[in-house]
Formats: structure tokens, sequence, C-alpha cells
């Protein structure tokens, strides 16, 4: 009796330790690349969207010849939620495009992103704005992620080559000041009022975004002068909340 209790028990101990190997095998097997910060932007708001459609180009495959400007700095990525929503420039956004977002650049613009630690580079066009994220200057789409080797890191130190940089109507371009996140409406919206009292030519807007509540400062006829000294003079209170210069067109 003793000894059929003793097997029992020796069985019971054998078949638990082989279900914890067996789970610590397959914990050892999943790979989990670090998930990006997503930006807010405000091509999720009719309200807040304000954008010229660029040419419908195909990216090119390759480039040649002397860039027009060379950038250093950081790129994350961006993929899902923002996947088959509308970005800046009017257009669905496609993940497995090669695409990416950037605050100053043109909209249409073709440039050679290069990942400065692994060499891995590859020709994207700009169709959205973004990072809103202090420290960063570029958000590449998933698949521009996984050509350049930015996808796994998540953040990585880029060189950007603009090698073209479509024409606009506007001479110099639109701009426009982008401050958030805040996580209360209610202190976007004191900001808001804030701003409308103290820029009285400036067209004054709030939005929500993926990561808070965005306010919006449009200059008269994009103005870029007037949008650098708003960005310049604006200290927003609440912590994580940026003022970005961005350009509309």
């Amino acid at each position: 009796m003793r000894n059929a209790l003793h097997n029992s028990l020796r069985l019971s101990a054998l078949a638990g330790l082989a279900l914890l190997a067996g789970c610590h095998h397959r914990q050892q097997q999943v790979y989990a690349p670090p998930p990006p910060e997503y930006r807010s932007h405000s091509g999720h708001n009719d309200t807040a969207r304000e954008f010229q459609d660029p040419s419908s180009d195909h990216v090119p495959s390759s480039v040649s010849g002397r860039p027009l400007s060379v950038q250093v700095g950081l790129s994350s990525w961006y993929g899902p939620p923002y996947n088959n929503r509308r970005g800046a420039n009017g257009e669905i956004f496609d993940q497995n495009a090669m695409t990416a977002a950037h605050n100053t650049l043109p909209m249409g613009s073709i440039i050679r992103v290069t990942n400065l630690a692994t060499g891995q580079s590859a020709i994207v066009k700009i169709t959205d704005r973004g990072p809103f994220v202090h420290g960063r200057i570029l958000d590449l789409s998933l698949a521009a992620a996984k050509a350049t080797g930015v996808y796994r890191a998540g953040v990585a130190k880029v060189k950007i080559e603009v090698f073209s940089e479509p024409s606009t109507t506007s001479p110099g371009g639109r701009w426009c000041v982008q401050i958030g996140a805040f996580s209360s409406q209610g202190n976007a919206n004191k900001l808001k009022d804030e701003l409308m009292h103290r820029y009285s030519y400036a067209k004054v807007i709030e939005f929500p975004g993926p990561t808070g509540h965005w306010v919006r400062v449009n200059t008269p006829q994009g103005d870029k002068t007037r949008a650098v000294q708003i960005a310049d003079s604006i200290r927003p209170k609440e912590s994580g909340a940026e003022a970005y210069l961005v350009r509309l067109d």
C-alpha cells in the first residue's frame, strides 16, 4: 500500500517537473521586440487635419547624386494602431509601404535612411507628421523599420539624406505649432483659451489623439517666423507636454 502510494506521488512529481520544463521551453521560444512609443498626430481628426495632397509618385528603388540636405538623429517606427488610418498627407497609411513621418520635411520628399549602427539603409517617402516624442526626428513605417534594422531595436540613430523635395504652392511652406499630449482635456482647453488671448491672429484648436489631448496653433498663411516665435515662447506646465514646429504641406 505504501509502495503504491510512493510510486503514485513519484509519478505526479515527475509529471509536474515535465510540465514546468515544457512551460520554460515555450517561454524561451517567444521573442517580443520592444514596442515603439507611438506618437500622436492630427491625421485622426478632420477638424485638426490641414494638408496639401503631395504627388502620388511611387517610392524609387534607388537614388543618385548628392543629397539636398543631411540630418542625423534618433528614429523610431510605427504601425498598429495607425495602419489603415488616414495620415497627415490625407492618404491611408499602409504600414507595409516604404514611408516615414517627419515634422519639417515637405510632404512627398524622398529620403534615404541609414541605420548608423548596422549600415542598413532604405529609400522612403515622407507621407506623415511626427514623431511627437522629444529627441526623435523620424518615424519609419513597419516595413521601413525592418529594412533598416530599426524594428528590433525600437529606436536607433540614423542618417537622413534628402534627395527630392516636391514644389509647393506656398514658398517656404505652411507651418503651425502643435502642443501635447495632455492627459486631461480640461488642461488642453485651458492652454487653448490662453493661446487664443495671447495670439489673437492665430487659429487655435484642440483635438484628441492616441496619447492624449493636443492643441494646435495655426498662424496666418502658415507663416514660419511666427510659428517659430510661438513654439519658443510656449512652456506647458503639464509634464510630457511639448511644443513642436510642424510643416503642414
